[in-house]
């Protein structure tokens, strides 16, 4: 791939993505495969004006040993260092990149029990530092090819072509081939705006989703609710920020306990390193009851997740994308949530998210969990939206909006 290309994508990132101030630090994660666009990264972010930048590797393989070589016990510890550097981390507040690239099925084979039971044990530590910079710090996950990420989705190419059609796809797909991708994403983001303000506007209380597949859902919303998508501000400072690359969603959290029905993927859902191609979720009273896939093991890391905690069996997140959307017009099936989210409707499992409540921030946060914001150490995206989806809405004075229609956009 052209550096001229690169270097525009990397701006893209650093500038659109995390808009990262004068004078902020900034920490980078990312994978081995990518170390030279790591670097012109970690330069964009420099040249923004970052007064630090830290870059934090990462190796799947690597974590794969740990998993099996280590006990529970030694898994589940969070060091006096980690936890040091997280609580640095609530007073820095600085600008966090994500680069994924792993194979999405890098982690099969591991003992999925101790892996879920030592996140657990993690996050009891881990997360309630973690809410203390919820949505006060500006971060952007995006992507980059790794080889075995790129030969799963192009397995008949040799791994350097591979490669290089994976890095045309993710480009294309996060708006970043053409001439001015920066320009590119300010209409982008100003059209999904639209999208929110009208949607907005109907005083929704309800959701009702179908498909020929056998999704038949109805998800309650919250009075006070409201859908966004594309670029967000940062609480206090309001830093504007696009926390996903690509993204074309248009998204809401759902209040808690009002989710009736069954649902079914539509797109392979990748999981803690493991691909789960084809399951269904049955809910009741706003809970996760049952879940079903293709094999007992996957069956069996479905039913881990959503008893991670209390609220990993609820929704955190309902997400409206149409079915001809251009991720989608790619043909390209990536096996990675951050660009399947973008080709499908889809729900999340697990927290939702405070800005999507009006006012958010005069609440504390037991008033906001009061109101219906599901909170859990989990937010897991899995795609249910087909070509035949219909959404209708039920608006608080009782009318029926039709918002989807055959998997488009009805208005």
């Amino acid at each position: 791939m052209k550096k001229t290309v690169l270097k525009k994508y990397a701006e893209l990132i650093v500038k659109k993505g995390a808009n990262v101030r004068k004078g902020q630090r900034v920490v980078i994660r990312a994978d081995l495969d990518q170390p030279e666009f790591v670097r012109m990264v970690a330069d964009c972010a420099y040249k923004a004006g970052a007064s630090e930048v830290t870059v934090e590797w990462e190796y799947q393989p690597l974590t794969k040993l740990h998993l099996q070589r280590r006990s529970l016990a030694v898994l589940s510890e969070v060091e006096e260092w980690e936890r040091m550097k997280l609580e640095r981390r609530v007073e820095l507040l600085p600008a966090m990149i994500y680069l994924e690239s792993s194979d999405p099925d890098g982690l099969a084979g591991v003992n999925q029990t101790k892996y879920a039971k030592s996140l657990q044990n993690r996050m009891k530590v881990i997360k309630p530092i973690r809410d203390k910079m919820e949505n006060r710090y500006q971060w952007v996950i995006a992507a980059v090819p790794g080889k075995a990420w790129a030969k799963k989705v192009f397995p008949d190419e040799r791994p350097s072509a591979a490669m290089e059609h994976l890095w045309k796809a993710i480009l294309k797909a996060s708006r970043a081939d053409g001439d001015s991708p920066m320009e590119e994403w300010d209409r982008h983001n100003a059209a999904l705006a639209e999208r929110c303000r009208y949607l907005n506007s109907l005083s929704l209380r309800s959701l009702e989703i179908r498909s020929s597949n056998g999704t038949d859902i109805r998800i309650g919303l919250m009075p006070n609710s409201m859908f966004l998508g594309g670029a967000e501000e940062t609480l206090g400072k309001g830093v504007v920020f696009n926390p996903n690359i690509p993204s074309e969603e248009v998204f809401i959290t759902p209040k808690k306990g009002e989710a009736e029905g069954v649902v079914y993927s539509s797109k392979p859902f990748s999981y803690r390193g493991r691909l789960i191609r084809s399951f269904s979720i049955t809910f009741r009273e706003g809970r996760a009851v049952s879940v079903k896939a293709e094999s007992k093991e996957e069956t069996e890391i479905l039913r881990q997740m959503i008893d991670m905690d209390e609220g990993a069996a609820c929704l955190g997140e309902v997400a409206l994308v149409p079915y001809t959307s251009p991720i989608r017009q790619t043909g390209i099936l990536f096996f990675n949530t951050l660009f399947d989210e973008n080709a499908a409707c889809h729900l999340a499992l697990g927290r939702g998210f405070d800005n999507c409540l009006k006012d958010y921030d005069s609440y504390s946060d037991e008033e906001r969990k009061m109101l219906g914001i599901n909170d859990s150490v989990i937010h897991e995206d899995f795609m249910i939206g087909t070509a035949d989806t219909s959404i209708v809405g039920v608006c608080e004075d009782g009318r029926r909006v039709e918002i989807f229609r055959d998997g488009e956009w009805a208005f």
